[in-house]
């Protein structure tokens, strides 16, 4: 399975667990790349902090407002810009192509709208977290 269907498949099961309130492992499914399952599990040990970015860079947009699969987008490019030591190392890629990995999802799967949406929360994150001190 390719890194980009790896990806997507996280951003479907967190989708779905939000969507129909129910927990990972009962989305994820036994077959899972072990890729997808750390991804999920990132996203969910992070997601207050991935929320608040979200929040703060979603100018006049309430995370709820958001719709629910621009948001596991969301969520998925934050995790892999913020935490990728927490993740498999042979699936690794540069921040600008988690930027783009959350873009072409956004385009095949969402709204017109959205792909400019998530590459400008994406984009700014990147770019306070490259400027701040370390």
């Amino acid at each position: 399975m390719r890194r980009t269907e790896q990806r997507r498949a996280a951003i479907w099961a967190l989708y779905q667990s939000d969507l129909l309130s129910r927990p990972l492992e009962q989305v994820l499914g036994r077959e899972s790349h072990p890729f997808t399952r750390a991804l999920t599990a990132v996203v969910r040990e992070h997601q207050e902090e991935l929320d608040q970015l979200i929040r703060e860079h979603a100018t006049g947009w309430s995370l709820e407002r958001i719709a629910p699969l621009e948001r596991s987008i969301l969520r998925v490019g934050l995790a892999e810009l913020l935490h990728p030591a927490e993740l498999p190392g042979d699936h690794l890629i540069p921040a600008e192509g988690a930027i783009d990995e959350a873009v072409q999802t956004a385009k095949r799967f969402c709204s017109a709208e959205a792909p400019a949406f998530v590459n400008g929360i994406l984009g700014a994150v990147l770019r306070e977290r490259r400027v701040r001190p370390a």
